[in-house]
């Protein structure tokens, strides 16, 4: 049997942060199946700053008994046509900010979307796992301690 000793083991459910944008204390869902992570946001617009093309969005960072949310903005990466687990596609934003699991921070490409229907505000999907050098144990949660606040997050060395 292989192992690798590089990858961080993280479980179906973790503790992340987005420091870029302000927020910390957000359970994450993991999904091996889904290649792009995404975060639930609304009232979504995009604007022009300095010539470049950017997103404002609430980003919705609590559960449905306790409602958060966060006015954020974030430079935007692409529109992309995404096909659901019910088959149906949508065109959404795609911003690209850095984020915080455990002791790792690394830039993770996100696109927004209505989740008020789903239990996790963000779903983490394969390509954050590959390029955060993780691997799931699907038979444990909240593997990981709670990332810190998000002025204290920097870069991982070796993360882009």
């Amino acid at each position: 049997m292989k192992t690798f000793d590089h990858l961080t083991v993280i479980g179906l459910r973790e503790w992340i942060a987005l420091p870029e944008l302000g927020v910390a204390g957000l359970r994450a869902k993991i999904d091996t199946g889904a290649s792009t992570s995404s975060l639930h946001a609304t009232e979504i617009e995009p604007f022009e700053r300095d010539g470049q093309r950017w997103v404002r969005f609430n980003a919705h960072l609590g559960t449905v008994v306790q409602l958060r949310h966060r006015r954020c903005e974030a430079p935007l990466v692409a529109r992309k046509t995404i096909k659901s687990s019910n088959g149906l596609a949508q065109t959404r934003y795609v911003i690209r900010t850095l984020m915080a699991l455990g002791d790792r921070v690394w830039q993770v490409e996100f696109t927004l979307a209505c989740r008020k229907a789903m239990r996790y505000r963000l779903l983490l999907g394969s390509k954050a796992l590959v390029d955060g050098q993780l691997v799931v144990n699907p038979g444990e949660t909240y593997i990981q301690n709670k990332p810190t606040s998000p002025a204290s997050l920097s870069l991982s060395p070796g993360a882009e």
